[in-house]
């Protein structure tokens, strides 16, 4: 069978220093000019054309900038979480506990550990990305057509990776956003850690942010893809502009509905990486039943959905930030590809 011209030019290798070449292609010759770079395929690339590494670097950008800016929520959400004997709000209400912070500890107060969060997001998010890319591709979702189930599959794989990376910050950030926190700042607090509990305590609430993380990363992925292709079919112009006001949207509804659903697994998350702290009860072990067990017996069940409020507030426009910001990101990168190229 005959090559088309694109093939033979992609498979082609021109040599440095001669100014064009001719190549015979059925009955017609084609002159084809030498540059100094010459685009030979790139096994390594995946669907649209970028390799791992890049999706890595989209990635990492992507999450420096969500966690970076929803930061002051995230500390919001974390004091709710947690009882006010240990650290916590002592108010229910977002408002009272945002006045409240702000009238005690300023401006600071609600950015207590963001020192720590960018030591783990953008690592944490360079794995998420490029993994989830690379699954994806692996189990068809770039195929014509919505594939929830291998959305999903990819979302669930990359988030166990990528909480393998952010988990011991994780904890570090968390314990520092506490109010009275003991810990003068992120290496003091891995410092004591280690040295009062070991390095499992860095590690004692990953089980349950897996399981808290795999349902979340499954339906936000699957709403994602589903919502953007929703959107793109009714202005398919907006497909090849890369338009960011659709990836902010389909993100925005992705994150709230993923993030409600598992509000009860982040309380548990949270107690489990800020036990001991501040006089904060201690758990036996990770187990997720048995931790609300506990919270449901001495807090009445409304306890376990604690924070759901300043957790939709943060994941909405943090997942539409991030979406857009990766997205962005990668159109960026497709574009040095292509003049890398030429």
């Amino acid at each position: 069978m005959a090559e088309t011209t694109s093939e033979l030019q992609e498979r082609l290798l021109i040599k440095h220093n001669h100014p064009q070449t001719s190549i015979s292609f059925g009955e017609r010759e084609i002159d084809l000019p030498v540059k100094e770079k010459v685009f030979v395929e790139n096994r390594h690339q995946l669907h649209d054309g970028l390799g791992f590494g890049q999706y890595m670097v989209a990635g990492s950008v992507a999450g420096m900038v969500e966690h970076m800016a929803m930061f002051p929520v995230d500390t919001l959400k974390t004091r709710m979480q947690v009882l006010a004997s240990a650290g916590g709000s002592v108010h229910s209400a977002l408002s009272a506990a945002f006045v409240s912070i702000m009238k005690q500890e300023g401006t600071f107060g609600l950015y207590r550990g963001i020192g720590a969060m960018g030591l783990g997001a953008g690592p944490a998010h360079a794995v998420y990305f490029a993994v989830y890319e690379f699954c994806k591709e692996k189990f068809g979702g770039n195929m014509d057509g919505h594939h929830p189930l291998a959305h999903g599959i990819a979302g669930v794989l990359a988030t166990v990776a990528s909480d393998a990376v952010f988990t011991p910050m994780d904890v570090v950030k968390q314990r520092l956003q506490l109010r009275s926190s003991p810990y003068r700042g992120v290496t003091d607090c891995i410092e004591k850690v280690l040295r009062e509990e070991g390095f499992g305590a860095f590690y004692a609430s990953y089980r349950t942010t897996v399981v808290m993380n795999a349902p979340f990363t499954a339906v936000h992925f699957s709403t994602y893809e589903a919502v953007k292709k929703v959107l793109m079919d009714m202005s398919p112009g907006t497909e090849s502009d890369e338009n960011l006001i659709v990836h902010a949207t389909a993100g925005g509804a992705a994150g709230a509905l993923a993030s409600a659903v598992t509000t009860p697994l982040d309380v548990v998350k949270t107690r489990l990486q800020c036990q001991g702290v501040n006089g904060a009860e201690r758990f036996s072990g990770s187990s997720i039943r048995n931790v609300l067990t506990k919270i449901i017996a001495k807090e009445g069940p409304g306890a376990i959905m604690k924070g759901l409020k300043p957790r939709v507030l943060f994941h909405m426009p943090a997942a539409a930030i991030s979406w857009s910001t990766y997205e962005a990101n990668k159109r960026f990168l497709q574009r040095f590809n292509e003049r890398s190229a030429r």
